[in-house]
């Protein structure tokens, strides 16, 4: 068992030196902390103007009590030190973490204390995540199986600004090192080792101990937001023992050299990592919380509902006027479908009053700071008119972009649309979208595209021409101009996985692959399903995730569908289409029990 660095053992049998078959570091991004003797970069930062850290020793202090002009030593042995052993001395001195001098203890001792304890606070905050929130498995699938038996590959997750981490992933990336647990050990006690990350699919990376070259017969998937994954370094400061795994212990004599020399120049974590993880997970939305929310049976009005449960972002609503708390609806607490209280009569939309007449005990109105606020726009000037034809993405099928009419100009920019040929007679399914909503196009965009456009229910000059109908309704198509044409730069492309919401069973988050992208329009299907399951999303839709976001946040993930589904989908969509329903909850896919 070895201490930090410095407990390597030199005793163990080699038939190799540590200078045998060594590879280059290749060169990784710059904003991660580079393992070398610079110490302003790999050490515990407090922020502070006016501190130093040792390049010799890495021990942090005020930096008017450091030796020399260039403050760049604790001590005069340290620079002594420096000078005579040169760089990797210093990398070795840093990584062993060694005490500092006597006089350099007496530098700023409290707070490095404090932050000692502070890092490993974060790191036992994690852990509790970990417990009170494990993931629900998914009996035999594995992401980490699933992309390297068919070499897919996973959307980044800097593609998802809403997820945890998405702002703040910054350049991990293929071989950046990391300190995991080692399980090629006979030990008792739990004990670690280094290793490099040889695969990024989502949050999960597939990790090699620092040793193996290019054997993969260990390579092992881990989530990087997990508790078990720390950045260099984390072992020595921690009091942690470092073990090479007992594959490879034979192959060098000297694994003080051997780790010198394979982590010059290479990249962790940032030492904040796990911080900037568990701020990541924090949800401003609390249960009990009120909010308005589309009415899945009528969708042209809203309703009260009350947050029952956060996981991830993701809220359980339950309907305010239900007894037994059956009557609920998942989504992000971004979505678009949720709204402050008193949003539906700010706007003019309606709105179904409960029967409750004053609020429960403990139920309060969620801030409206909380919600996602939309893009302002002019509707003074030219704009949205009541009449006016456009293509719609239909949110009771979302399969389809359909031929639609705005219905209702409400305040704010909002329109009530409807899809032509499929309207109920009192409008109760018109659907509420936003004018600088992602889901609403102009005329000939499906054309222009090659998208299917779906027509009207029941109209029977096919092939649909716009000109034509446009002429036959005596309509107009709503100005070009008026659309949202903003196309971010997202990072998707055709064929990624991720973890996506059936938004038609909205309480389900499903193994899913981007198959198709327009603009920012992204054609999710959900993996082992027929194409007509398809539902279009924008590419900052809240209800797309990274590989790996169910394990994170203990969301239950929905594996591919079995051989058994694939069957009876496809004798079921033999039989009939896929029917509309007045809520947003369909038919589609059944959870497992």
């Amino acid at each position: 068992m070895f201490d930090g660095y410095d407990s390597c053992s030199e005793d163990t049998s080699s038939s190799s030196s540590s200078d045998e078959s060594e590879e280059e570091v290749a060169p990784l991004p710059s904003s991660l902390p580079i393992i070398k003797n610079n110490g302003q970069v790999y050490t515990y930062p407090d922020g502070k103007s006016g501190m130093a850290t040792c390049e010799m020793c890495g021990m942090v202090g005020v930096r008017d009590a450091f030796y020399s002009k260039t403050k760049r030593f604790c001590s005069v042995s340290c620079s002594r030190s420096y000078s005579s052993n040169s760089k990797k001395a210093s990398i070795l001195a840093r990584l062993q973490g060694k005490p500092p001098t006597k006089k350099a203890k007496v530098l700023q001792k409290q707070p490095l204390v404090a932050k000692l304890a502070a890092y490993a606070q974060y790191q036992a905050t994690l852990q509790n995540q970990a417990k009170t929130k494990a993931a629900v498995p998914v009996e035999g699938f594995s992401w980490g199986n699933y992309i390297n038996s068919n070499s897919f590959t996973a959307a980044p997750v800097t593609c998802f600004k809403h997820a945890p981490m998405g702002t703040c992933w910054g350049d991990i990336s293929e071989g950046v090192r990391v300190e995991v647990p080692n399980t090629d050990c006979s030990l008792p006690t739990k004990v670690f080792w280094i290793a490099g990350i040889v695969k990024l699919a989502g949050y999960n990376a597939l990790l090699r101990y620092e040793g193996f070259e290019n054997d993969s017969s260990l390579d092992f998937w881990c989530n990087v937001c997990g508790s078990d994954i720390h950045p260099v370094g984390w072992c020595a400061t921690s009091g942690k023992p470092l073990v090479p795994p007992r594959t490879i212990q034979h192959k060098y004599t000297n694994w003080k050299a051997f780790l010198v020399k394979r982590l010059t120049g290479a990249k962790t974590l940032p030492p904040d990592f796990s911080q900037k993880v568990s701020e990541s997970m924090q949800y401003p939305f609390k249960t009990s919380m009120r909010v308005e929310v589309v009415d899945k049976t009528h969708l042209c009005r809203t309703r009260v509902a009350v947050v029952e449960c956060v996981i991830g972002g993701r809220l359980r609503l339950v309907n305010e006027e239900s007894d037994d708390k059956t009557d609920d609806f998942w989504c992000h607490m971004y979505s678009p479908l949720i709204h402050h209280i008193g949003w539906s009569r700010s706007i003019g939309h309606r709105f179904k009053r409960s029967d409750i007449t004053k609020k429960q005990d403990g139920h309060f109105d969620a801030p409206p700071h909380l919600f996602m606020k939309v893009k302002e726009v002019d509707a003074a000037g030219e704009f949205f008119k009541e009449g006016m034809k456009l293509e719609a993405i239909d949110p009771l099928n979302l399969s389809a972009i359909c031929v639609a009419t705005i219905r209702k100009v409400l305040a704010d920019g909002y329109l009530m649309i409807g899809i032509d040929g499929s309207e109920a007679a009192d409008g109760s399914d018109w659907f509420c979208y936003h004018a600088t909503s992602p889901s609403i196009f102009p005329v000939g965009f499906c054309e222009i595209n090659m998208i299917e456009l779906t027509p009207p229910r029941g109209y029977a000059k096919l092939p649909f021409k716009w000109f034509d109908y446009l002429r036959e309704t005596d309509s107009i198509a709503a100005p070009v101009k008026l659309f949202n044409k903003e196309v971010p730069n997202h990072g998707f492309h055709v064929g990624m996985k991720l973890e996506a919401v059936d938004l038609m069973e909205p309480r389900l988050v499903c193994v899913a692959t981007v198959t198709r992208i327009i603009h920012r329009l992204l054609r999710i299907h959900f993996d082992g399903w027929e194409d007509e399951y398809d539902q279009w999303v924008d590419c900052e839709s809240p209800d797309l995730y990274p590989v790996g976001w169910c394990q994170l946040t203990g969301y239950p993930l929905q594996p591919p569908a079995p051989q058994s589904s694939r069957d009876n989908q496809s004798s079921s969509s033999k039989q009939k289409k896929k029917a509309k329903s007045q809520q947003y909850k369909g038919h589609k896919k059944n959870q497992d029990s």
